[in-house]
């Protein structure tokens, strides 16, 4: 192939020689989902309907690559002979009338395809790796105009992270780099005037006030004596920010005025209640009244009283961290709990996919940096109505439906790429989110005690810089996220939103997981806002810092970017100096980048160096300042009497018959199904999922919170942690206090339904105000919420240990709902946690009532004697379902509980049609056995009716079948986020294999065989994979694939060569190999496998060896693009080879499949018979199975087909709700001709006691059994 030339367009005598090269990889048809998407959406969403077609191509451009490595790349890294047709320098089948553009990422974005397709040709290119840089190319044909053509492009790119691409093949992909030498220093600061200092304000774009640059100002003149650099202003505005020091919450409360009212007397009592506690807290001693008091003065009581002997308090401020006792096979282990809530608003609003990723990796960061392991995350969003057209889109804004889908993309491909589950999703719908969108993350992270040592770093101790590379990404972010939203932040905010990158986050977690690392650890800190000036300038009083070995993404970063980029997955990590180079090593062993970037001093400065220049300089005592103290005023305004949320703001399900106020209410947009939303995100990573989000044997009821079994390394423990979170703004709308309030009852009902004690349960808050100004009455909303939320701590005797404030909520005139999210959390045995479905039928179903008093609140006492009879119930094991109301009230409830089982129910005669859809905070929904009411003897309930066979729900003599109510409960969210994909009618053969000669032991006798598991970039499911094999007896042994340079390329090789010849096993883990890129799963390991060493080795050891291979999820997809399934060995695969796919639905899929044993052929499955089915957890993108007729006859007859999807009466299905990729022929698994390599899409390792608790049927399919005992 020739190198493309590229001819002047001024005359035809020049001609320039380009060295770069160029692919476009386009799917085949009936592969094409992305192009059938866009099609579907900009028909549907710009109304442009003479659209014919839209081809979609991903083109790689590429530098310093040999034709060789560069043909065999385009074969078998950028494309995939069965899915992809590839064209070489241009486009093909291009008619005159169609349009064509290119969108790429802007330079300095982070392009997650182009590095990892460089890390892929990297193996194959003697550890080189080349320049990439990618686009997407769209072809649209039809009769589309100008106008029509110019919407279309404008509704693809958002100009935050992406622009519209050349279509010329570039000379070089080299960007032309100003390398710039010094930063300005700011001639004439120290003496500008008042106005000038306003103009430089505004100028520069600072978040900080006029008053705090005078502050600045004053400081070099009278102090440093000098002028400030650029650096400086910079560093102290990203310091002082809203974001990093929450200077709303610590400004001065000087005046407080509470109109008077019939609902504004509790919020007068509250105020009171709190002084009194400042008395108790603050004997003797000074305190400013600020909204971080109000919300923080309970913990500080409680404590004061002795009441929290679980904190763990420390200088270290990672997040909430509490003691717990872990019951280990037995034995009582200490253990830390860490948990934290993280907003991106502002980001996710501009740029929806980026910034809701970096969310959940934020958080992530913030629990990790405690060297705790975080191991489940909850997602709650507020989101306008995301069915408003384009037309009805305010200007500046993109669209709804747009905005939370890509944030939904963005979290979940994150948290599913990272390897943590997401046992909780929810999205709160309101019209004022249309003013900003909420985007909120929760996670909860464990590690033993001991592992976390802290102490304070001493001058001589060194920073070490860990994980990324530095680049302009989230330059500005801390500053960005605390300023309000305008119509030009779509286009000015591009370099404040940040790119995650999660396989290298990933690797930081297995880091920290290491005991010996773990405890060279005296500090540590996460990059968010502020980068290397917060990360690094946080963890001493004294620092110098040395920018100049700061690792780059790329050259032509000034000082002042390496000092406030908030690129992501980086640590700062204070360690003892005698410690650099043992814990350096020990970071490369997991394929991290670790750096000394720092010393800590004792000069009382924090100094940064770059290029042989002091670029910041600064006196610790003066940074912590936080600029100039802030003052305000507080006026709450009187609270509706009127209108009030109670008569005003229920469910609007008004109706002639019962049926349509059921279907009505069911379809409200806050109480129908999110499933669509939900399974996009992986559940059951970790093996420790209790609940599912979907209960039941139809997983149909959605569960009130999250529980997971705490991860321990070794061992086995049923000690859980539980999740829930209350909020509703709806009640907030209408008053702030009330609001807050009832969300900490909420969560608190949910956590004690589940079976968790409210006595000993933690809290943490996330509020959501408008920008507040100097607005008295402004500033009064978040100071009610925050009594309401302090009022109930109070009377529950229980604090909030930690929060989140996001105080930027506005657009033009309008303002986000005042909003304060309660997260509740608590430690649970796994056996008695509860879920929310109905059992069976002939149960007796009471509602435990908590009156509310006069003031709108429920009445507390009645509320503890209720959550503590809830509580004892639970342990006694008399309840068999329980639910907490909240905004749909018993309708929402009985409805919900019932669709689980289609389990039916009756309701009592006395029923009060009216009152079934008012929502009712403090009552909680029991299914209890007729015999056992009498324990509620002395109590508030009431009997809602009895539980009934038949999938019904009689009321006042009026049938309303489940079935059909279902359906308008999936029906509202269905064309946001669908649950149902293209029907394929076709009917499924029933495979059923009989081997009569299968040779299920091995010829070689070993009594405890070895596994070898490599854990490659993106690997998540290692530590399940080895936890499911040494349970089954085997040893195993983990390597992580290293790839920062050639030679350790080299050195992985030979491990993996060793560790082949040396196993008896070889288990290929799921995950995302190299983020799943280029545009397809598993290319990294297939890659890797193909190296001629590794391949040779493997070879002999499926033919000499007698070993066995498996692969699961993205180790299945490495199976079959190797050709290992069906074939048994390495080879090209060719066009009408197996492989596997993208979901017909389009995107990922998490949740429970069953599946049947068809074939006994293969050792795998030798502890099955034909016909069993088995619960199975799946969570993919790419699972489905896709071959021709006459291979599938021919793997059919050979019994090489191990499994299939079937639907509950085991029939294979093409039915989505049971075959959820669409996998052809229902097709989950595959083996090797011999039965000895085995590839299938179901996690069979996510298996454990009381794992997935809330679905029913057998889980264990002793596929790790079969596989040791192969070789006993």
């Amino acid at each position: 192939m020739n190198t493309t030339q590229l001819q002047s367009t001024t005359n035809d005598t020049l001609v320039l020689e380009s060295t770069v090269r160029r692919v476009l990889v386009e799917k085949r048809a009936g592969f094409d989902l992305e192009a059938q998407s866009l099609k579907k959406d900009l028909i549907e969403s710009l109304h442009i309907d003479t659209i014919e077609n839209i081809r979609v191509l991903n083109r790689y451009d590429v530098e310093d690559l040999s034709e060789e490595v560069f043909e065999n790349a385009a074969k078998t890294i950028f494309s995939e002979t069965n899915l992809d047709v590839v064209y070489y320098n241009e486009l093909e089948y291009i008619n005159e009338n169609d349009r064509v553009f290119a969108i790429e990422y802007l330079p300095g974005q982070y392009d997650q395809r182009g590095d990892w397709a460089a890390q892929c040709i990297q193996i194959v290119n003697e550890g080189k790796r080349p320049n990439i840089s990618t686009a997407k190319v769209y072809v649209l044909s039809g009769n589309i105009s100008d106008t029509d053509f110019d919407r279309i492009k404008s509704y693809c790119i958002n100009p935050v992270d992406s622009r519209e691409a050349s279509l010329e093949i570039p000379k070089t992909l080299e960007m032309e780099i100003e390398v710039p030498t010094s930063v300005d220093i700011l001639d004439g600061f120290i003496d500008f005037s008042a106005e000038e200092l306003e103009t430089f304000l505004k100028k520069q774009g600072l978040a900080m006030t006029l008053a705090d640059l005078e502050h600045v100002q004053n400081y070099f003149k009278n102090e440093e004596r000098r002028n400030p650099t650029i650096t400086e202003i910079k560093v102290l505005d990203t310091y002082w920010s809203d974001h990093c020091r929450h200077t709303t919450f610590m400004t001065k409360i000087e005046d407080v005025k509470i109109d008077n009212g019939k609902y504004n007397e509790i919020i007068k009592e509250a105020y009171e209640m709190y002084l009194e506690s400042r008395k108790t807290v603050y004997v003797g001693r000074d305190k400013d009244v600020c909204l971080m008091d109000i919300a923080t003065i309970a913990m500080k009581e409680l404590k004061k009283d002795g009441r929290l002997d679980d904190l763990d308090e420390s200088e270290e401020i990672n997040a909430c961290s509490i003691n717990v006792d872990v019951n280990v096979d037995g034995k009582i282990e200490k253990y830390l709990v860490m948990f934290k809530n993280e907003t991106h608003n502002h980001p996710t609003e501009i740029e929806p996919f980026g910034g809701a990723a970096t969310c959940l990796g934020g958080a992530i960061r913030d629990p990790l940096s405690g060297r705790s392991y975080v191991y489940q995350a909850m997602r709650v969003t507020g989101s306008a109505d995301p069915r408003t057209s384009l037309e009805d889109t305010l200007p500046g804004k993109l669209m709804q439906r747009k905005i939370t889908t890509e944030a939904a993309n963005g979290y979940s491909s994150y948290g599913n790429q990272i390897g943590l589950t997401t046992g909780q999703v929810a999205e709160v719908y309101d019209e004022d989110f249309v003013a900003k969108r909420m985007e909120v993350g929760a996670v909860i992270a464990a590690a033993p005690k001991e592992n976390v040592i802290r102490k304070r770093p001493v001058a001589g101790d060194i920073i070490v810089l860990l994980g990324g590379k530095t680049g302009r990404d989230g330059c500005g972010g801390a500053t960005g996220s605390s300023k309000e939203h305008s119509e030009e932040s779509i286009k000015t905010c591009s370099a404040e939103v940040q790119k995650g990158d999660a396989p290298n986050e990933r690797k930081i977690q297995r880091f920290f997981r290491n005991k010996e690392v773990a405890q060279m650890i005296k500090r540590c800190n996460d990059f968010g806002a502020g980068g290397v000036s917060v990360a690094i300038g946080e963890i001493a009083d004294s620092l110098d810092i040395n920018l100049d070995l700061v690792p780059k993404k790329y050259d032509g970063l000034d000082g002042t970017e390496l000092a406030i980029s908030e690129s992501q997955e980086r640590m700062a990590v204070a360690i003892d100096k005698e410690n650099k180079e043992r814990f350096i090593s020990l970071a490369r062993e997991e394929n991290l980048e670790a750096t000394h970037v720092a010393t800590v001093t004792d000069s009382g400065y924090l100094k940064m160096t770059w290029n042989n220049q002091t670029i910041v300089n600064l006196k610790r005592a003066f940074l912590d300042t936080n600029g100039v103290k802030q003052t305000t005023n507080i006026h709450v305004n009187k609270v509706d009497e009127d209108k009030t949320y109670f008569e005003n703001g229920n469910v609007n399900c008004e109706s002639n018959t019962i049926k349509e106020r059921f279907e009505k209410a069911l379809s409200d947009l806050n109480i129908c199904s999110q499933k669509g939303l939900v399974e996009k995100f992986d559940n059951t990573i970790g093996a420790n999922t209790v609940l599912m989000p979907f209960g039941g044997k139809y997983q149909s009821t959605p569960a009130q919170g999250m529980v997971a079994k705490i991860p321990v390394l070794g061992g086995e423990t049923n000690t859980s942690t539980i999740m829930t979170y209350g909020y509703n703004p709806k009640i907030g709308k209408w008053s702030p206090f009330h609001g807050a309030l009832y969300a900490v009852v909420e969560s608190v009902c949910k956590l004690v339904a589940i079976g968790g004690d409210y006595k000993t349960t933690r809290l943490t808050f996330q509020e959501y105000f408008e920008k507040l100004g100097k607005d008295a009455t402004k500033w009064g909303k978040p100071f009610a919420a925050l009594l309401g939320a302090y009022y109930v701590q109070n009377k529950l005797q229980i604090p909030a240990i930690g929060g989140k404030d996001s105080m930027s909520g506005t657009f033009k005139d309008i303002n986000v709902p005042p909003t304060l999210v309660s997260f509740a959390v608590n430690t649970i045995d796994a056996d008695l946690v509860v879920s929310p479905e109905f059992k069976k039928a002939n149960s007796t179903v009471v509602v435990l009532k908590t009156p509310k008093l006069d003031s709108k609140i429920v009445d507390f006492d009645a509320l503890k004697k209720n959550l503590n009879k809830v509580t004892s119930l639970i342990k006694d094991k008399k309840v068999l379902a329980s639910y907490a109301l909240g905004y749909g009230g018993l309708g929402e409830a009985i409805s919900k509980m019932a669709f689980g089982n289609k389990i039916g129910f009756k309701f009592d005669e006395n029923v009060d049609i009216d009152k079934l859809f008012i929502s009712a905070y403090g009552n909680i929904v029991l299914e209890m056995n007729e015999e056992d009411l009498s324990l509620l003897d002395g109590y508030n309930y009431k009997v809602a009716g009895k539980t009934i066979e038949g999938p019904s729900i009689l009321i006042k003599n009026e049938r309303i079948s489940l079935k059909e109510l279902y359906a308008k409960f999936e029906e509202t969210l269905e064309p946001i986020f669908p649950t149902k994909a293209l029907e394929v009618k076709d009917k499924i053969k029933n495979i059923s294999f009989v081997s009569t000669e299968n040779r299920l032991k091995s010829s070689l006798s070993i009594a405890t065989p070895k596994v070898f598991i490599p854990a490659f970039p993106g690997t998540n499911c290692e530590y399940d994979s080895a936890r499911a094999f040494e349970r089954a007896g085997a040893k195993t042994s983990v390597k992580v694939f290293k790839n920062l340079t050639d030679k350790d390329i080299e050195q992985s090789v030979d491990t993996i060569v060793n560790e082949i010849k040396t196993s008896q096993i070889i288990m290929l883990p799921g995950g995302f190999s190299a983020g799943d890129e280029p545009d397809g799963s598993g290319k990294f390991i297939a890659t890797v496998f193909r190296n001629p060493k590794i391949a040779e080795a493997l070879n002999e050891f499926l033919t000499k060896q007698d070993g066995l291979m498996l692969g699961i999820c993205n180790g299945f997809q490495a199976l079959i693009k190797l050709g290992l399934v069906p074939y048994g060995e390495i080879r090209e695969c060719s066009v009408d080879a197996p492989t596997l796919t993208y979901n017909n639905i389009g995107r990922h899929q998490a949740k429970v499949v069953t599946t049947k044993i068809v074939s006994n052929k293969s050792p795998w499955l030798a502890k099955t018979e034909i016909g069993d089915m088995h619960t199975v957890a799946i969570s993919h993108g790419e699972g489905k199975f896709v071959c021709n007729e006459n291979e599938f006859k021919r793997l059919v007859e050979n019994g090489q087909i191990a499994t299939q999807y079937v639907n509950l009466d085991g029939e294979a299905t093409y039915d989505i709700e049971y075959n959820p990729n669409g996998s052809y022929f229902a097709v989950e698994g595959i083996t090797s001709i011999d039965g000895r390599i085995f590839g299938k899409m179901g996690h069979s390792e996510r298996i454990g006691q009381h794992v997935m608790k809330n679905i029913i049927g057998e889980k264990d399919q002793k596929i790790f059994e079969s596989g040791v005992n192969y070789f006993k």
